[in-house]
């Protein structure tokens, strides 16, 4: 039986077209896991600063409360200085009142740091805002671009795939058979032409017997170093 070399090794163009597409695919997903990486790294710069000005109003709202505490106290001591009758309870109250209002005095003065403080938190979630919408823009443009990539060798795997389907029923089962038990054992290269009277796989010397047979295409001959099926290029 003559040998379609011809079938044999288109049958092998496309396995290995099929195979470098799979294997682009599969580096794909790595890439755009890795941006939607940087833009949760950009959105959490944004949620930092949204939470440390959280953290500042907390604070402003406590040291508020504390002067509206103290300064009651202090107001009822003022009332209660019209009341007393002794000039120990006079003097014990203004003690109060005056240390109520240097608490009161370095509170405010807190606040005041705090309200500074919000200022520069407020204008670096602004800027970190604007960060985090140019790097969702930027990397979501990335993400389609690959997402494009993905559906365009898709299409071409699923044609390779079915002009694979079209053309393994034009090749005897025997060779297929032959050709799928070397391709799965070596690295998916079954066949591997003969260059200048050598395996261009391994390069082993093919016998001159051996070399006459692949001319004449009547049968099948394995390169006796790596076993891949050799043929004779046109």
């Amino acid at each position: 039986m003559d040998i379609d070399f011809e079938k044999l090794i288109h049958l092998q163009n496309l396995d290995s077209e099929i195979g470098k597409i799979s294997l682009s695919l599969e580096n794909i997903p790595p890439q755009i896991e890795e941006i939607n990486v940087k833009i949760e790294k950009s959105f959490q710069i944004v949620s930092l600063a949204k939470e440390k000005m959280a953290q500042n109003q907390k604070k402003r709202r406590e040291l508020e409360a504390e002067v509206k505490d103290i300064k009651e106290h202090v107001a009822k001591y003022k009332r209660q200085l019209n009341e007393v009758k002794t000039n120990k309870e006079y003097s014990l109250l203004l003690k109060e009142i005056e240390e109520g209002q240097q608490k009161v005095d370095k509170l405010e003065e807190e606040i005041i740091s705090e309200m500074l403080s919000a200022d520069e938190i407020e204008e670096e979630i602004k800027m970190s805002d604007q960060r985090y919408t140019e790097a969702e823009d930027k990397f979501s443009k990335e993400k389609e671009v690959l997402n494009q990539k993905i559906r365009k060798m898709e299409e071409k795997r699923e044609k390779l795939t079915q002009e694979k389907k079209e053309l393994t029923p034009h090749i005897p089962s025997e060779q297929v058979k032959l050709y799928l038990k070397i391709f799965n054992n070596k690295k998916q290269i079954a066949l591997s032409p003969v260059k200048d009277d050598f395996c261009s796989m391994c390069h082993m010397r093919i016998r001159p017997q051996v070399l006459n047979e692949l001319k004449g295409k009547k049968e099948i001959y394995l390169c006796e170093n790596c076993g891949r099926i050799l043929y004779w290029p046109k």
